[in-house]
């Protein structure tokens, strides 16, 4: 059986883009590394822009075994 845990990561303010850009996917690295060091395996990400595509966002799920 595994625990799952969701999170949201938000994106720097987009201008001209609503693509992830290579200093969102650094903080995305930051943080899946980190949650792997806690035990946590990625299970799904998406990024997620908003109806302004201003703003955006990854939404991420780990698991681990309980």
């Amino acid at each position: 059986m595994y625990l799952y845990k969701s999170e949201i990561l938000q994106v720097s303010t987009k201008w001209i883009s609503n693509k992830a850009s290579e200093e969102d996917l650094m903080v995305l690295d930051k943080l899946l590394n980190q949650r792997a060091q806690e035990g946590w395996e990625l299970v799904t990400y998406d990024y997620m822009a908003t109806s302004t595509q201003i703003k955006g966002a990854f939404v991420i799920t780990f698991r681990k075994e309980k």
